[in-house]
């Protein structure tokens, strides 16, 4: 018993002056997830994601959603609360019974896929689980196919949700808990109306759950009309980041962490380096690359003898030791002022952490460098720690090679300079000048030769044409020409003008076989294109939509594996067979590689865009055909949505799909909830 207690003592000591807990704070350090009476299938999906300790909000929601009670929440995004609520909804999930039992209204296409892809990452061990995210944008079809099929949990817009209540496709009867996460953003979007009427089809059974980062009276005026007895939860936005602590970010995708990560080790001036990842295992497999790269480097995680940890960080203060690689919980009682960077390896999975995490640097005074490595469809996380710490993250730019091996001849020379200044050198002066003597061999070619063999068989420079290990931030494109208007009368004949244009610099025009015919509007475009390859949508230039094909405009050096693909997406129930136009280019730079921007080495996917972010994938619209989210890996977002559709309201519905006008309400469905 005496170590759990010393160790409780040792955090309570290192951990900054306002951010002490104690017993009765609502904030402070919640016991583990098994405490919280979470089942085993639960306890594993969360152990092999890396959560390690509620969230103040998890530890609050979980008991109280458990019990079956309604509840509101007052939380930011990213402290930790669609687990907060998925975690205890799924205990209670009937996997037997194929009907919705779980609804989940989110005020964007993006939430909901986000959120749908937490449920089935949560769920991953139970049987026979299907979870299906619904959104406008979309075709109905598939989204028909899922629900006819049978899905326990929906995540989705209002407005879809809606259509398909009154068209009798999604029946709640069987609803036990309804969530509306983020309802001050559905009130500022105006979607209340819509969610009202939700509320009021829903069994008077069915328990809610309504979180809102503020509480405006409309909102409060839902809850009280709504809620039964809620159990209320406060979370209070911290922004105890230190002044002294520089924080930059880099976006780069999940295959070129390692990369970067070794460029930066290499690059940056460093006493000391915590790096964080969210497993234990990835402590242990990111130390031993690290390791073999040259670095003296450690893992610390929960599951190393307390004696070993100890050794560990001992050595780290003794300089020993340069880098350590551990999870959140270790290292929250850290304390080693020669710690001058923290890399967040893996983005933490709420803001609450990453304030842990950072505040391993910049101690007694000294300049600290946290640094967050951040994936795009980690963007929204990102937004949410710069809100929650009140402090803007700088994005940083990756050394180059070239940057490399300025930096690695700067260490050779010191090195030399070193050795001259303080080692005793007669003995190897006078190997040296009998071999120069009896070779009448030059001098400068003998320390050459030394240097070669001191330097061994690793190459002392980086190769300067290899790919970079991710995209570096585009330039903010100028003004574009304005989107093509809607054929007027008259206009349709000219579809066949020529499609050659001067495209701005740096970009290229390429044609696509979708057109006006087909329903195409610039969003489908700009969504497919954008999901597909990762690109941002503002590096999208013209469009150009005719009757039977269209044009755009696209960043110059666009990887041939990349397009070679987007040849295959379906849009508007067409496939682009996207051709560059001879001519098409811009006027300066054409035909010049790109370096790093769109490779398909240098992070942008050939397939399915950023995980969770809508990713399109080839060949039709939504999740897979025959499987909604599943807990055998089936319909995972990312890889299951296709580009029959654009983003929300741009229209782009299969032929025959889409809200038809003069649905007609049906009865409403279930015991409504007493007003």
């Amino acid at each position: 018993m005496l170590e759990p207690l010393h160790a409780i003592l040792v955090a309570h000591l290192y951990l900054p002056e306002d951010r002490t807990p104690t017993l009765n704070s609502p904030t402070s350090s919640p016991a583990a997830f098994a405490a919280l009476g979470l089942p085993s299938s639960l306890l594993q999906a969360l152990d092999q994601t890396g959560y390690e300790q509620p969230t103040p909000i998890q530890a609050q929601c979980i008991p109280a959603l458990m019990e079956g009670r309604d509840l509101l929440g007052q939380a930011q995004t990213g402290t930790g609360k669609t687990a907060a609520f998925a975690l205890p909804l799924l205990a209670r999930l009937n996997t037997q019974y194929q009907a919705p039992q779980i609804l989940v209204l989110a005020p964007t296409r993006e939430l909901a896929i986000q959120v749908a892809e937490a449920f089935e990452t949560y769920a991953r061990f139970l049987p026979d689980f299907h979870i299906l995210p619904i959104y406008g944008g979309q075709a109905y079809g598939i989204q028909l196919r899922q629900l006819k099929r049978g899905v326990q949990v929906i995540v989705g817009t209002p407005g879809r949700v809606m259509d398909h209540m009154r068209r009798g496709t999604l029946k709640l009867e069987g609803l036990t808990a309804l969530v509306l996460d983020e309802a001050d953003e559905m009130l500022r979007m105006g979607f209340i109306d819509d969610v009202e009427w939700v509320l009021q089809q829903v069994p008077q059974t069915c328990q809610l759950a309504l979180f809102s980062a503020t509480m405006p009276d409309v909102i409060r005026k839902v809850a009280r009309k709504h809620l039964k007895s809620p159990h209320e939860v406060r979370i209070q936005a911290k922004t105890t980041t230190a002044s002294t602590i520089r924080q930059r970010y880099w976006r780069v995708s999940g295959l070129h962490k390692l990369d970067a990560l070794t460029r930066l080790l290499e690059h940056e001036t460093f006493d000391a380096m915590l790096v964080f990842v969210r497993t234990k295992t990835e402590t242990v497999e990111l130390a031993e690359k690290l390791a073999a790269r040259g670095h003296a480097c450690e893992p610390l995680n929960g599951d190393i003898p307390q004696n070993l940890r100890e050794r560990t960080v001992d050595r780290l203060k003794r300089g020993q030791l340069d880098i350590v690689v551990a999870t959140d919980v270790v290292a929250r009682g850290l304390d080693v002022e020669r710690i001058s960077h923290v890399v967040n390896y893996d983005i933490p999975h709420d803001t609450e952490s990453y304030v842990h995490r950072i505040g391993r640097t910049g101690r007694a005074g000294r300049q600290g460098e946290a640094i967050l490595f951040v994936a795009p469809r980690e963007q929204r996380m990102l937004q949410a720690i710069e809100r929650a710490t009140r402090q803007p993250i700088e994005p940083m730019h990756m050394p180059t090679a070239r940057d490399v091996n300025e930096r690695r001849i700067q260490r050779f020379r010191q090195q030399i300079a070193d050795v001259l200044g303080s080692e005793s050198l007669e003995f190897f002066q006078d190997i040296v000048a009998e071999y120069v003597h009896e070779h009448d061999a030059d001098p400068l070619k003998v320390a050459a030769a030394l240097a070669f063999m001191a330097q061994g068989d690793k190459p002392l420079l980086m190769d300067e044409n290899a790919p970079e290990p991710a995209r570096e931030p585009l330039p903010k494109a100028g003004r574009r020409e304005p989107r093509e208007r809607a054929a007027g009368p008259g206009r349709s004949k000219r579809g066949a003008r020529d499609d050659s244009h001067q495209a701005e610099a740096g970009m290229r025009t390429f044609r696509v076989d979708v057109g006006r015919a087909h329903g195409l509007k610039p969003a489908n475009l700009v969504g497919a294109i954008a999901n597909e390859i990762g690109i941002d949508s503002q590096h999208i230039g013209r469009i150009q939509i005719r009757d039977d094909h269209s044009t755009v405009d696209l960043p110059e050096g666009l990887d041939s594996a990349l397009v070679n693909h987007l040849k295959k997406v379906w849009v508007c129930g067409q496939k682009l067979g996207m051709e560059p136009i001879t001519g098409g280019g811009s006027s300066s730079g054409r035909n010049k590689p790109m370096r790093g921007s769109f490779k398909t080495e240098g992070g942008f996917k050939a397939r399915g865009g950023p995980k969770g972010s809508g990713g399109f994938k080839p060949g039709g619209g939504g999740p897979k055909s025959g499987s909604s989210f599943r807990s055998d890996g089936g319909g995972k977002p990312g890889s299951g949505f296709k580009a029959r559709s654009g983003p929300k309201g741009s229209g782009g519905f299969k032929p025959g799909g889409g809200p038809k006008s003069g649905f007609k309400a049906r009865p409403k469905l279930g015991t409504k909830r007493s007003s």
